[in-house]
């Protein structure tokens, strides 16, 4: 069992919420850019969730976790103190950043929590980062403040405008490589770009023309996390790749992202139905 030593809201509309969790095994051995699995109890499902931070004195690791699907939903109604069953990792490969110099990164969502740690690390590192941070509405932003921390620039846009500046991340990163750009050649050595996968899509459209080496962290649907099940393949030039083992890091450039968005929305229908499931015995919520 696995304690909950802290549990708080990352934004009003209370979608998202951060997880401090007592594991040491983990704490001591995580990256950025690797990812844990975890169980609220033993009948339920596996969830993978990107690895948000660690507190290797403490012995604890952090997850931000957004209220999509019913275990997600479920593990918000858990408190400060309580337990879950299961959490197993670090899973996945760390991101690589040996020899880089200037990275942009790029957040859409809940995809900041998983680029913040990414970047994080880089600016310890000395790495000069520019983080842009996509957003639909300013009542579901996150971590302005720990972004603003780890950034040597930040941007911050919403869809509608409501928060920072208005527009795609798109449209600033294309911005931000053009004001970057001497003697014809960009200065950016790397784009990191995390969030929804029309988002990472358009992304790579962006910064394919430029020659700019373009790295998108993967969450297809997974099971086991060892690669034994293969449910999370992607097609990555032209061959096939376990995202949890050869990834979740992949070259942009190199993914099929039309079979890749195909397959995330193949079991659609059955996580609407299975998120409207109401347990007669529990009234939705998890027991203890």
């Amino acid at each position: 069992m696995y304690k909950v030593v802290t549990k708080r809201f990352l934004n009003d509309a209370k979608t998202i919420c951060l997880f401090e969790i007592e594991a040491p095994y983990i704490a001591r051995h995580a990256r950025a850019g690797q990812f844990v699995i975890f169980r609220l109890d033993e009948q339920g499902e596996r969830v993978p969730v990107s690895v948000a931070g660690y507190d290797r004195e403490k012995g604890t690791v952090t997850v931000m976790v957004q209220a999509a699907g019913r275990t997600t939903k479920m593990l918000h109604t858990v408190e400060q103190g309580d337990y879950i069953s299961d959490i197993a990792g670090p899973l996945g490969k760390a991101t690589e950043m040996e020899g880089l110099k200037k990275v942009c990164v790029v957040g859409g969502g809940v995809g900041c929590a998983i680029a913040y740690p990414i970047a994080k690390e880089m600016h310890e590192r000395g790495i000069e980062v520019t983080f842009i941070a996509g957003f639909r509405s300013a009542d579901i932003v996150i971590l302005k403040d720990e972004l603003r921390e780890v950034s040597d620039k930040l941007i911050i846009c919403t869809d509608d405008g409501s928060y920072g500046k208005k527009g795609f991340t798109t449209v600033f990163l294309k911005q931000e490589i053009e004001s970057n750009i001497i003697w014809s050649r960009p200065q950016f050595d790397r784009v990191i770009a995390i969030g929804p996968d029309i988002m990472m899509k358009f992304l790579a459209d962006v910064t394919r023309p430029y020659g700019i080496s373009t790295i998108i962290s993967l969450d297809p649907i997974m099971v086991d996390g060892t690669g034994m099940c293969g449910c999370c393949r992607v097609i990555v030039g032209g061959e096939t790749k376990f995202a949890c083992v050869d990834g979740p890091d992949f070259d942009a450039h190199q993914v099929d992202f039309d079979s890749l968005i195909k397959r995330a929305a193949f079991y659609k229908e059955e996580q609407d139905e299975a998120a409207k499931h109401i347990c007669h015995m529990t009234g939705g919520k998890r027991n203890g």
